[in-house]
């Protein structure tokens, strides 16, 4: 094929997506954006080795450099794409240039929520975490016996709470919501999860928001609560959400809701357009959702490159995720909204349990916290795509959870 595509970002979903074609033996020109000055790279490990310094920027790289010159990917790092004529199928980008195409893909990603310049008055010492930058920027900050505020208590603040804690920071973290991963999680994983950071000596405020941080010599020093309460702080890592990155979409009359939507087969509102991974929203039983996950970022973008290709192979999510704190694996499987029960359920050995959800009694999700026998089970049969009757033994912690697979 000859058809020109461009992809716009340069992250997990652009490079799935573009591997994909190459080992469909399509080879087409192809053209990543990638406003980062590097090549598409694992961002998971960010918040986690790469800032603990345990791996290099090399080893975060899905390929190296000349795997792209052998497939005839070319790769323009530390541009951005500015504008989009649909009619002329130009792209304009941040150095001047056009780039013409026949298709064109949004891998563009989400960008983390910045706490308001009302509250941050300018100073320094407060990040966000997204790209390797993030990372290098806040590392020579995390040393022990800093005091480190952490804003929201998402899996991505208590991440970072937790890489912080081992470096040996002073951690408070404060959510303005009642309780921790209340977008995301049950009552009872987020009681397991809050037991864990406050076990290993995080001061957790639930229900506290930020009122105003405060500043000597343009560096941030302290931290006025919505209780009333004053910290003094070093630090402020904020962890609040992150908002799909569409605006380029949106000016080009491209539609948009919480995202870039598509149709079942990645598609948007312009037939020579698609999206995939953060930035994309999705139909899921109904309801129009994004799904921030390396897992939907990659079978997306998989199957984008399939129907790039003529196959029009519907996409049907199987969500999965996972995050890293301590010494504790919290594995996801399934999509928990609309749920009316939850089943807390012992694992096989010390510390591991699992959080089953339940919607009309049929199961839908399962949080397995060191467990992973019980993660395998629950995806098993979410992916059969028959999650019913499976309630009773569910209940009972006498039955293997084997025996449901």
């Amino acid at each position: 094929m000859s058809e020109r595509l461009v992809i716009i970002g340069g992250g997990q979903a652009a490079f799935a997506c573009a591997a994909k074609l190459r080992a469909l033996n399509d080879m087409r020109p192809i053209s990543i954006i990638s406003r980062e000055d590097a090549y598409p790279y694992q961002r998971p490990p960010l918040s986690k080795k790469y800032l603990l310094g345990e791996m290099s920027l090399d080893r975060l790289m899905f390929r190296p450099t000349e795997w792209y010159a052998e497939n005839a990917i070319e790769v323009l790092t530390g541009v951005n794409a500015v504008s989009l004529d649909r009619p002329g199928k130009q792209l304009t980008l941040s150095n001047g240039e056009c780039l013409g195409y026949d298709k064109l893909v949004f891998a563009t990603g989400s960008t983390p929520r910045s706490l308001p310049d009302s509250l941050t008055q300018g100073l320094e010492g407060i990040f966000t975490i997204r790209s390797f930058g993030d990372a290098d920027r806040l590392r020579p900050h995390m040393v022990a016996g800093k005091r480190l505020l952490v804003v929201g208590g998402g899996y991505i603040g208590l991440e970072a709470a937790s890489v912080a804690r081992h470096l040996g920071l002073e951690v408070t973290v404060i959510e303005a919501a009642e309780r921790i991963l209340a977008r995301v999680a049950a009552p009872a994983t987020a009681d397991i999860i809050r037991s864990i950071h406050r076990t290993h000596g995080v001061d957790l405020l639930e229900g506290v928001g930020l009122k105003a941080l405060t500043g000597m010599a343009g560096r941030v020093t302290g931290a006025e609560l919505s209780d009333g309460r004053h910290l003094e702080v070093d630090l402020v890592i904020a962890g609040i959400g992150a908002f799909a990155e569409d605006s380029v979409a949106r000016s080009a009359g491209i539609v948009c809701g919480n995202g870039i939507t598509v149709d079942e087969f990645g598609r948007t509102s312009d037939a020579d357009v698609y999206a995939m991974g953060d930035c994309a929203e999705q139909d899921w039983k109904g309801l129009r959702i994004r799904l921030e996950s390396v897992q939907n970022a990659v079978d997306q973008a998989e199957n984008v490159a399939l129907n790039l290709t003529g196959a029009n192979v519907p996409y049907r999510p199987k969500p999965w995720f996972w995050s890293d704190q301590y010494d504790v694996k919290l594995q996801i499987a399934g999509f928990n909204p609309g749920y009316d029960e939850t089943i807390v359920r012992p694992g096989g050995r010390e510390g591991a349990c699992s959080v089953w959800y339940f919607s009309g009694g049929d199961l839908i999700a399962v949080d397995a916290v060191n467990d992973a026998k019980a993660y395998v089970v629950g995806k098993k049969l979410l992916d059969s795509g028959k999650p019913h009757q499976v309630r009773e033994a569910i209940v009972d912690p006498a039955v293997d959870l084997k025996s449901l697979t």
